[in-house]
Formats: structure tokens, C-alpha cells, sequence
């Protein structure tokens, strides 16, 4: 494992977990989130970056069973996609308001329920793991649940240490991490679509581990090193759902909007 561990940067970003409408095909859905409902978002001033993270439809979780873990994702809580929203400053959400509006106005068209996990400033974790040159072929989506009893800076203190040392191992792309404030529907209150979250169902954290192919995320996932991190998350985690993402699509990038989203 590497002494030193790679830069993290701060950003100030929330993730807004997705579930597409079943009276219609699902890769409808998919498709005009990629496509119609993107251009809102997107067209919103004050984001630093903008990325639609797309899950797999059959997503059973990633992470090996665990005592005492909930790692297999239930099929009625199963996640399609995240919204990925990073912004400028802590101001620049009260720039976007109009587009939000839009936003919530269209939400009916494509999704059956929308969630709103957000955090304070400085409490994401983005790790420069990756060489120059070399791209993410392949992701893993987590998120985590706290424990009950767990106080939330043990919780957040732990992420930090989990983070670092993935970071350390060499064998990630990308490493992304968010630790969630209390879960609060007002924030994201959006009409005619469901924002049901049962306290014993809400996350508390989520890391995006990136690698270089398929094959290398499949044998991270199968590999000792997850059953070391296992251990050690126990006890301060009650679930882990582990993500298959098959698309990471980028639409704002350092403030600017991109004419076409960037694998």
C-alpha cells in the first residue's frame, strides 16, 4: 500500500438517487433522462459539473455477504440512476432556481420517486487516484447506511479513513465519497412524484470506485481486500448496496456545459 495518499478535493455536491416510472419501459425513461430532462439540468448557472451516474436494471449488489450487513439490495428500494450535481459555491444554488423549478415541473415525466442526499461543504472526498491518460472503463456505486448507536462523527471519521485507504491501493480510477446531513424531504419536494424514505431505509454516505475495466472491478469486489474493508465497516454500517453503474455521463465540466455529455 502506497505511504502516500493522493489529493483529495472538497467540492460542494449533492446526489439525488432516481427511480424510473414502471407504466412505461424503463430504457424510456433512461433515454429521456439522458436526453430532454439532461438539457434542464444542465442549462442551470452555477454548477461546477453536472453527471448522470446509470445503474444496471438487474443490480443484486456488488458487495459479498457480510454478517450482520444488509448487502443485498431489496428489488422495491433498487436505485436506476444518481444524479450527480456539483456546484460552484455554497451560493450558487440560489442562482439556479428557475432551472430547478423546470426541473421540478418535469421530474413527472420520467420518475416515479426522487431523493435528495446532500452535504455540507467540505464533506465530499474527490481522490486524484488516476494516471494521466487513463480512463474509467468501469464503476461501483455504494451507498451506506449508519448503524444505529454509530454517533455520526465516528461514522463520517470512519468514510474518511475507509477513503484514504482505497485510495491507497493503486487499484482505482476514480474515488468519490459523500457523507449525507439528516435526510430532509424539503429540500427536494418535488410534485407529483414520491419522496417516501422510512428512517430505517436512508443512506448516511456513498463512494464511487472507478477502475479500468470490468474484470478488474469484478475482481476487486471478489478479492481480499473487500473482505478486510468488511470487517472494518461492520460495525459501523448496518447496509452496503453496491452499484453496478454502466454509464457515467458527464454534462457540465469546470463550469461549462458540453453541446454533447462526455463518457
Amino acid at each position: 500500500m502506497a505511504a502516500k495518499h493522493p489529493y483529495a478535493k472538497k467540492p460542494f455536491v449533492s446526489s439525488i438517487p432516481l427511480w424510473m416510472r414502471t407504466d412505461q419501459p424503463r430504457q424510456a425513461g433512461m433515454d429521456y433522462w439522458k436526453g430532454p430532462h439532461s438539457k434542464i439540468i444542465s442549462a442551470t448557472p452555477g454548477l461546477e459539473e453536472y453527471r448522470q451516474l446509470h445503474l444496471a436494471e438487474h443490480n443484486p449488489g456488488l458487495w459479498p455477504a457480510t454478517r450482520g450487513v444488509e448487502t443485498a439490495i431489496p428489488d422495491e428500494r433498487r436505485i436506476d440512476g444518481v444524479a450527480e450535481v456539483t456546484f460552484g459555491s455554497v451560493l450558487s444554488p440560489l442562482l439556479g432556481r428557475t432551472q430547478t423549478r423546470l426541473a421540478f415541473q418535469d421530474e413527472v415525466n420520467i420518475f416515479r420517486r426522487t431523493l435528495l442526499y446532500a452535504g455540507p461543504p467540505n464533506s465530499a472526498r474527490w481522490y486524484d487516484v488516476a494516471g494521466t491518460g487513463e480512463k474509467v472503463a468501469a464503476r461501483g456505486l455504494l451507498y451506506l447506511r449508519r448503524r444505529d448507536g454509530v454517533r455520526t462523527g465516528a461514522f463520517r471519521k470512519h468514510i474518511n479513513e475507509l477513503a484514504r485507504t482505497l485510495a491507497g491501493t493503486g487499484v482505482l480510477r476514480e474515488l468519490r465519497t459523500q457523507v449525507f446531513m439528516p435526510w430532509n424531504q424539503k429540500l427536494w419536494d418535488t410534485p407529483n412524484v414520491a419522496h417516501d424514505n422510512p428512517a430505517d431505509q436512508r443512506f448516511h454516505a456513498s463512494l464511487l470506485l472507478g477502475f479500468a475495466d470490468p474484470a478488474a472491478r469484478a475482481d476487486f469486489f471478489k478479492g481480499p481486500e473487500v473482505e478486510r474493508l468488511s470487517d472494518t465497516l461492520a460495525p459501523f454500517a448496518s447496509a452496503i448496496h453496491a452499484y453496478d453503474v454502466t454509464d457515467a455521463l458527464t454534462y457540465v465540466k469546470d463550469g461549462k456545459e458540453r453541446p454533447r455529455y462526455q463518457r
